[in-house]
């Protein structure tokens, strides 16, 4: 048995000697963070000997910054520790994770080091955690323990191999302390609210095999002052780490941490969670597919009267998967059947495009896009375990009810893989898209009386409020107006909430006594004005998960918009994780605002500083990805080549060189009243 009190002391003198003897310079790609943890408790950017001395000295020789220091050092030396290890976890990808630690599809964070005596205890841990909603980290020997069993790593099964050795889990706490920076609106040096927001909000626990070093044990001790519990399995004794069996091991973590989870096994040869939703099956790996322009496919959702579907039911019509070739193209139609003393018509498209995250939630399932565009695949690790189309009937059956409990009272799944029937059924469906295209086609903000907050971020961002309209998208680009108000109506406690517009205070720029109203209260008074549709004045506050940041470029009288995916530099001198984290954590920031793509698209964008004419450069990627849609906007709106004159990153790097392509291409921004 190691005595934790006694190793930590040892550790922490060794940490000490050994930051003194770093001797090269220092840093990670793709963050506006520097080395986080020193970076969020000292606001000191760590990038040699000397800061790195000064900031362990300036923290009270914490085991944490000298970790962090000595792991970039060697990370600098030796590289970045090749597949399956992450290492340092870019901040886009952090980002993206964002409304996934909203949602409620991750509860909470779980971190894993040292050497199991059992690879097959750690998978257990491990698929507990994943069932029960967990993002977890590993560090160290556990990884090619796991790796052993079979069981799959990677941010897509949210079991992330950080690296080889335990002290590669310092990129946990880094995550931590970006998070914070991000989301929850902490300078920066606040050590105070840095330890109140870990603690409070991050909902992390640390569990520990045996195996670890001196120095290692320092280091996990040290995420205490976080709040994080730290549970041993074996192998310790002393100090405040709480003991625990592999079978109790998560859920007294998650009890402590206030976690709470009920998961309820569907009947199905293969696990179902959302820790499988980010998965793929290539084409090596399925046994069959349906659609994906390879053979006709659709999914539809309908609403029923009561009494005319039977619960639970699951019908297959046409052969099942054991009867196809493998690797084969099939034809396939999804119908789920619902009915509830509150379900409207109107939640049909709302709650069809979860029949995408169900049939994804299945550890053999994978599907992609919706509607009549949809792309299924089964893998042969799942069709060997015994999972056939029909499971995926009774999967979407159980998640619906499991989900919606309030809102359904019964729902039926038919999927139909005999081709005529697909062809028949699908040009039914067909017509039910139109008819609800023509419903909610070209409504507009002026066409309603009440808009929809989203407040999901607050669990990281407290003062952050969305106001989404039928023109404005939520600035994650994952919640419509029609989202909210189905949301809302279907959880009236919701984070979703009515916002009346109220008097107007200003057209141009969209500001509502209303909603300035209810801005300030949701913010808890941080926030009094609240423009939607300027970037200009009182913009929308950003919680940290936008899709992209518009800003203006004052030199060339424009705007520019940069999305998340985009790793280089801006014509602003900034690239996007440095933007974003001057506007994030619930900030309101004027000439800066985080938006969703499609708001791009939207005839209210940037409509306070004169519409999509301000619209100066975006990055390549972006352009192509909007362009089918964005250009026949561009040529209804009489501006056939304004296109091409907005700069990229090939035409126009730098603000100089955008100066000059704006002026080459006479790009309309140029002869705008001034921004500024």
């Amino acid at each position: 048995m190691t005595d934790v009190s006694s190793a930590k002391k040892t550790g922490n003198d060794q940490l000490k000697n050994k930051i003194s003897r770093i001797s090269r310079e220092f840093s990670y790609d793709e963050t506006a963070y520097h080395l986080p943890i020193s970076f969020a408790l000292t606001g000191i950017a760590v990038h040699d000997r000397n800061t790195a001395i000064d900031v362990f000295a300036k923290t009270g020789e914490n085991p944490l910054v000298a970790s962090e220091c000595l792991l970039a050092e060697t990370t600098a030396t030796a590289g970045k520790e090749p597949a399956p290890y992450t290492g340092f976890i870019s901040d886009t990808v952090i980002r993206k994770l964002g409304y996934s630690l909203v949602d409620g599809s991750i509860l909470g964070l779980a971190l894993i080091v040292g050497t199991p005596a059992s690879a097959g205890t750690a998978a257990a841990i491990c698929r507990e955690l994943q069932e029960k909603y967990m993002l977890t980290f590993l560090a160290g020997d556990v990884i090619p323990s796991l790796s052993s069993t079979g069981v799959k790593l990677g941010l897509d099964y949210r079991l992330i191999p950080l690296g080889s050795k335990p002290l590669h889990s310092v990129h946990f706490v880094d995550i931590i302390a970006r998070v914070a920076m991000m989301f929850g609106g902490v300078s920066p040096g606040d050590i105070g609210r840095l330890l109140t927001y870990a603690a409070e909000r991050a909902k992390a626990i640390v569990i520990v095999f045996p195996g670890l070093s001196d120095e290692e044990i320092a280091f996990v001790d040290g995420m205490r002052v976080l709040g994080f519990p730290i549970l041993s399995l074996e192998g310790y004794e002393g100090g405040d780490w709480i003991p625990a069996s592999p079978a109790d091991i998560v859920r007294t973590g998650m009890d402590l941490k206030g976690i709470r989870v009920t998961v309820t096994a569907i009947p199905i040869p293969m696990g179902c969670s959302p820790a499988f939703e980010g998965k793929s099956i290539r084409k090596e790996e399925m046994q069959v597919e349906f659609g994906g322009g390879r053979s006709p496919a659709f999914e539809l959702l309908r609403m029923k009267n009561p009494g005319e579907i039977e619960d639970g039911k699951v019908t297959l019509i046409g052969p099942e998967i054991d009867s196809m070739k493998e690797g084969g193209a099939y034809p396939l139609g999804i119908i789920v059947e619902v009915t509830g003393k509150t379900m409207k018509r109107d939640y049909e498209p709302v709650l069809e495009r979860r029949i995408h995250n169900f049939v994804n939630y299945g550890e053999g399932s994978w599907h992609v896009a919706q509607r009549d565009l949809i792309w299924v695949r089964i893998s042969k690790e799942a069709f060997g375990k015994g999972v056939r189309i029909e499971h995926i009937g009774k999967l979407l059956a159980s998640k619906f009810r499991m989900d919606f409990p309030q809102l359904l009272d019964a729902v039926a799944v038919t999927l139909i893989t005999d081709k005529e029937k697909v062809l028949e059924a699908k040009k039914a469906a067909e017509k039910i898209y139109e008819e609800r295209d023509a419903r909610i086609k070209g409504m507009r903000d002026n066409d309603v009386d009440t808009y929809y907050s989203c407040t999901l971020c607050q669990t990281f961002a407290p003062n952050h409020v969305c106001v989404i309209t039928p023109e404005r998208p939520a600035l994650c680009g994952a919640i419509s107006w029609l989202d909210g108000k189905i949301a809302y109506e279907m959880s009236p406690s919701g984070a979703n909430q009515p916002v009346e517009k109220g008097s107007l205070i200003n057209a141009q720029n969209g500001e509502y006594e209303g909603v300035n109203r209810f801005v300030k209260k949701a913010s808890h008074g941080e926030i009094e004005r609240c423009s939607l549709y300027s970037v200009m004045e009182f913009p929308m506050t950003c919680c940290g998960c936008f899709e992209a940041i518009a800003l203006m470029l004052p030199e060339v009288n424009g705007i520019m918009v940069v999305n998340r995916e985009y790793k280089g530099m801006t014509p602003s001198g900034m690239t996007f994780s440095t933007l974003a984290g001057t506007i994030g954590g619930g900030a309101q920031t004027p000439g800066f605002a985080g938006i969703s793509k499609n708001y791009i698209l939207s005839d209210r964008f940037l409509q306070g500083e004169g519409g999509i004419e301000r619209l100066v450069w975006m990055p390549t990627q972006l352009k192509e990805e909007l362009k089918p849609r964005l250009v026949p906007i561009l040529v209804a709106k009489g501006h056939p080549d304004l296109f091409e004159k907005i700069g990229d990153e090939a035409s126009a790097p730098t603000i100089e060189d955008l100066a000059v392509f704006l002026e080459r291409v006479g790009h309309p921004a140029l002869a705008m009243k001034p921004l500024m």
